[in-house]
């Protein structure tokens, strides 16, 4: 087997699975093939779990790996995080998205539905379905849950807040951004778990956020898109999602179950302490509620 430099770039890595070799035959040209347009999902399985998707076996996908030149998978991995270091913004991803929705005009919704299906893929798992329990059993031994997420994950992070104290959970979110994030880190104390929601590069908020819980002593749980990252090695445990294909438009959907099933899990761990919480949501609901009116009173 001839061993290859490992590529430097993403256009090296594209040209050695877009354009592999006859010798590999249909089934590792499947393999090549499968990778290329699944990188997150790749960099978010097994070798068994890749084989179940593909249809192949692990043995298969590994065979392939090594034809392609990688010492293992984890080696092809390093090369597509690699691959991806270089600093995209939305409207590129957003262009790349298109480019690719212009070869099949009016099938928006099948690439939708189709990177949320890889994102559930993924989910399902062991190896996520192991960081999902490991990310809960931190957070449940928490006094207070704090949510972290900016941009488009604020939103998730305050869904995910407001579900968990639906839960009976103590729970607040951190969304701020430059300077007014250092007022809401003040409020940081012992006994917090953290549930951070962050992507792609170090950015000095999630720096910042990181640097504190660890002064503190406080449990980290990183919810982001690969595992194997400089990012995802400052949490004491990451979970690892796909936010629809490399390079191309970010899409929540998959992101979103995982964190349900968090929130569904930790009000598990506590069941009495859910339902009396939701109780009071009940009767606080009624509270505020107005009057129903009647006849009398129209009068």
């Amino acid at each position: 087997m001839a061993v290859l430099v490992s590529p430097r770039t993403g256009r090296e890595l594209d040209q050695l699975l877009r354009h592999a070799d006859q010798s590999l035959g249909a089934s590792g040209r499947r393999v090549a093939k499968f990778i290329d347009e699944n990188r997150q999902t790749v960099l978010a399985s097994s070798a068994a779990a890749l084989g179940g998707y593909i249809g192949t076996s692990d043995a298969t996908v590994l065979r392939t790996v090594q034809s392609l030149g990688f010492a293992s998978l984890s080696d092809l991995k390093r090369a597509i995080l690699k691959s991806n270091d270089h600093i995209t913004t939305p409207a590129d991803h957003m262009r790349h998205t298109l480019a690719d929705l212009k070869k099949s005009t009016g099938h928006a919704v099948e690439c939708v539905l189709q990177a949320h299906a890889d994102g559930l893929d993924v989910l399902k798992s062991e190896k996520c379905r192991a960081q999902i329990a490991a990310a809960v059993r931190i957070l449940d031994a928490s006094d207070r849950i704090v949510v972290f997420g900016i941009g488009p994950s604020a939103a998730l992070a305050s869904y995910v807040s407001i579900s968990l104290a639906r839960c009976g959970r103590v729970s607040r979110t951190i969304n701020a951004t430059g300077s007014m994030l250092a007022d809401q880190l003040l409020d940081l104390r012992g006994g917090d778990g953290l549930l951070i929601l962050a992507y792609g590069r170090l950015y000095k908020e999630v720096r910042a956020v990181f640097a504190e819980a660890k002064g503190l002593g406080l449990a980290t749980v990183l919810v982001t898109e690969a595992a194997d990252t400089p990012l995802a090695k400052l949490a004491d445990v990451a979970v690892a999602i796909p936010r629809g294909r490399p390079g191309q438009v970010s899409l929540h959907g998959a992101t979103f179950v995982g964190l349900e099933a968090m929130v569904l899990s930790l009000a598990a761990a506590r069941p009495d302490a859910a339902v009396a919480s939701l109780d009071k949501l009940n009767r606080l609901r009624r509270a505020t509620e107005a009057p129903s009116k009647t006849k009398n009173s129209e009068r």
